[in-house]
């Protein structure tokens, strides 16, 4: 490898500095090259900026529910200012102390600025500079997908990216799509008393979720005041003097939609446009995500990727795995390393939090398990009625032959907290039983897993507080 490194890593994100922390723990010395600023989509416009702004937002929906439960507490209007200007320094403290600091102090890291592109196999230009070497890990990322619909260039619509990066947040807002970000931002917004309205093509949120987590949701947004509008087919947008229209058809009658912005979250494109995969002859699919096996190998020798740009688990925690795995595979050749996706969690932070981990009913009959299934709904979890949030349900599928728990999707208070031990119990191969016997703090919102579990055999609607 020239210049004295041992790997290249195309991008310097979540996935990148994993696989590069990696890579330097076996003794490697790794060049990361990165066009725009260290710790990509998650920590600069994606997680981190999200998550704190939905965090801030709770903090006003539990001032109103403070107000009710006797408290004497009220709502006052959004300093926007205040509210930008913490959601920066958040970022800007993840930014400095998770990529800038160990940029600084890990030895055997470092970071060249511009665009990579291959020019073959085993050579990527960068600038002026031509890199040669025989370990590359593509980890580019991915950026939100645009739908061409008429008229959509003529307005100034928003992006994730782009809405996450405002300083003053607007009085209404439209969205086109009805999956994670869609939520989350909607649901946010609508929070911190802006007018939103969700217009999805399908006839649900969250298509790719279980059925009952994502209608139960569905029901729980629309109960709060948000506007869904379902089976939406997009005909075209155009802007006017303060708003945007869209125009929609809705079982075959025609609708308008108008808002002060027009958000559009409708998927995410791979990163990967225009950096030479053709050169360097690694294959992509039809959607341009990069093609790799289970060990992060493209269809070039000496060329791995990882993360959103090849089009799988698009959440942080897996790119970095993926980037671990790629590593490990480059550096250790012989240890066959795999990621283990079917015991990977992920979840939604709306309110309440959407957690899922394992296998989804219909994939559990697929992969010949004799199913069966326990739904407990939230209001079932004593712990539920302490805190108000009584909204959601906890669903377990399991094999009926041997009681292996087989996947657990929830939809609840702390969701996102819970579906990890949900996640070790699928790890582990846990069974139902062995969920029956796990004994919780009480009250809680973990022992609804036990009372899920409970349910494949009992009432629990007949079992008092802490009962066997």
């Amino acid at each position: 490898m020239s210049h004295g490194h041992d790997l290249v890593i195309l991008g310097s994100g979540s996935t990148a500095f994993a696989a590069a922390l990696r890579a330097q723990s076996l003794g490697a010395k790794v060049l990361m090259v990165e066009k725009s600023v260290p710790g990509g989509t998650c920590v600069n416009w994606g997680c981190i900026p999200s998550k704190t702004l939905i965090h801030s937002a709770l903090f006003r929906h539990e001032v109103r529910l403070g107000g009710k439960s006797g408290l004497g507490l009220s709502v006052s209007g959004i300093d926007h200012d205040a509210l930008a200007a913490h959601k920066e320094g958040v970022v800007q403290y993840l930014r400095q102390t998770k990529y800038f600091d160990i940029l600084r102090e890990v030895p055997g890291l470092t970071l060249l600025k511009g665009t990579g592109r291959f020019l073959d196999r085993n050579t990527i230009e960068v600038v002026d500079r031509k890199l040669q070497g025989d370990r590359f890990l593509i980890a580019t990322g991915g950026s939100p997908k645009i739908i061409e619909f008429p008229g959509i260039h003529e307005v100034d619509y928003l992006t994730s990216r782009s809405f996450l990066l405002l300083k003053k947040l607007p009085e209404s807002l439209l969205i086109i799509g009805g999956g994670v970000i869609a939520l989350e931002l909607g649901q946010m917004c609508h929070r911190l008393g802006i007018r939103v309205t969700i217009l999805e093509h399908g006839p649900r949120v969250l298509p790719m979720v279980e059925d009952e987590p994502a209608l139960h949701l569905q029901q729980t947004l629309l109960d709060e005041g948000m506007e869904i509008v379902v089976n939406v087919s997009i005909c075209s947008v155009r802007k006017s003097a303060g708003s945007t229209t869209v125009y929609a058809e809705i079982s075959g009658e025609r609708k308008e939609y108008s808002a002060e912005r027009l958000l559009l979250a409708v998927g995410t494109s791979p990163g990967s446009k225009n950096i030479g995969l053709e050169k360097a002859g690694v294959e992509t699919d039809a959607k341009g995500f990069i093609k790799v096996d289970e060990r992060m190998c493209t269809t070039a020798q000496g060329i791995w990727a990882a993360g959103d740009v090849t089009g799988g688990m698009m959440i942080a925690t897996v790119g970095a795995r993926e980037g671990i795995v790629a590593v490990d595979n480059m550096l250790r050749p012989d240890c066959g390393c795999t990621i283990d996706y079917l015991s990977t969690p992920m979840a939604i932070f709306t309110d309440p939090e959407l957690g899922t981990v394992g296998y989804s009913e219909d994939d559990a009959r697929k992969a010949g398990f004799t199913v069966i299934t326990s739904i407990l709904p939230a209001k079932e979890i004593p712990k539920a009625h302490v805190t108000g949030s009584t909204s959601g349900l906890i669903k377990m599928i399991a094999d009926k032959e041997s009681g292996r728990l087989l996947g657990v999707h929830l939809l609840c208070h702390n969701g996102a907290e819970l579906i990890n031990e949900a996640a070790l119990a699928i790890r582990l191969r846990a069974t139902i039983d062995d969920m029956v016997n796990t004994l919780h703090v009480y009250p809680s919102m973990g022992e609804g897993l036990r009372l899920c579990a409970q349910g494949f055999s009992r009432d629990v609607r007949k079992l008092s507080c802490c009962a066997e």
